[in-house]
């Protein structure tokens, strides 16, 4: 069944998962408030669409975006927040730059913070929901990837709190949790973390030469899902009369799920033998 004249805000809009996401609900009849940082022109000529320009991790913008919402929503709010905007920071953590690991908090967990608190008078105003694009990773840290790895782990215990906070109002506070997708935000994640290990200190650098090799292999064989699947599980999210507290996209991520519950002792030994890290040699350069 079709929502018209029901509205949605998407975060992170312009590619990959949000784009998809917002092309999947305006199939379905929403008015989609289409959240990017910059201008948009293919996303403001599609029909049920409206773009908002907002940096999730700037209070200010969210609130100027959250007053412009309401203006044109008027008394009738929203139907739910996607909080989709994320961005992926690898690398061995002795060599991440600070600021590139300040931004992975700012954009994974202070966003759909700020977002949600912005929103929220408009998601009580359409008993609307709330919905947290998480990964695996909230659930099992990898190596190398502990920025990513703390952020949506930080994002799920704030979706954990604000779930019973918000309880009273019955506006529900959903995860989705896709796998690897197939979006150019790995591609960015490479390329940055290869930018960072350009400028680091070489013989650190070194250290890490049998490690990141291993690891890059490891990545290199992952199979990744379509983000049309992702966008049809935040559907599902938006939609579902009683929804679950999580939904997990595809078989893999649900395997994230049960290692979760793992002895932590064979919970690293899985992690590690799946990252090609068994044996991994310690390499040279500065101690």
């Amino acid at each position: 069944m079709a929502m018209e004249n029901r509205a949605v805000l998407v975060t992170g809009a312009a590619g990959g998962i949000g784009r998809a996401a917002v092309d999947a609900l305006v199939a379905r009849g929403y008015t989609v408030y289409a959240a990017v940082r910059g201008e948009d022109a293919s996303l403001g000529r599609t029909a049920g669409v409206r773009v908002v320009t907002m940096d999730v991790t700037d209070p200010g913008a969210v609130a100027s975006a959250a007053e412009r919402v309401h203006d044109e929503v008027r008394g009738h709010g929203l139907h739910a927040v996607v909080n989709n905007a994320g961005i992926i920071v690898q690398g061995p953590l002795e060599l991440v730059p600070p600021d590139d690991l300040r931004r992975q908090f700012a954009v994974n967990t202070l966003g759909p913070a700020f977002v949600t608190q912005a929103f929220l008078p408009l998601l009580r105003a359409g008993r609307g929901r709330v919905v947290n694009v998480s990964a695996p990773t909230a659930h099992v840290a990898l190596p190398f990837m502990a920025p990513i790895s703390a952020s949506k782990a930080a994002l799920r215990a704030l979706s954990d709190a604000l779930r019973v906070e918000l309880a009273a109002w019955r506006i529900p506070v959903i995860a989705v949790e896709p796998g690897a997708t197939a979006t150019a935000i790995f591609d960015k994640a490479d390329a940055a973390a290869r930018k960072a290990l350009a400028a680091a200190d070489p013989h650190r650098v070194a250290l890490y030469d049998d490690h990141l090799e291993r690891f890059g292999k490891a990545i290199a064989n992952q199979k990744t899902g379509p983000a049309e699947a992702v966008a049809a599980t935040i559907v599902t999210a938006v939609e579902a009369r009683d929804p679950k507290r999580r939904y997990p996209v595809s078989a893999d991520v649900r395997v994230y799920g049960m290692l979760a519950h793992a002895p932590a002792g064979l919970r690293e030994q899985l992690v590690t033998r799946a990252f090609g890290l068994r044996g991994v040699r310690a390499g040279g350069g500065a101690p």
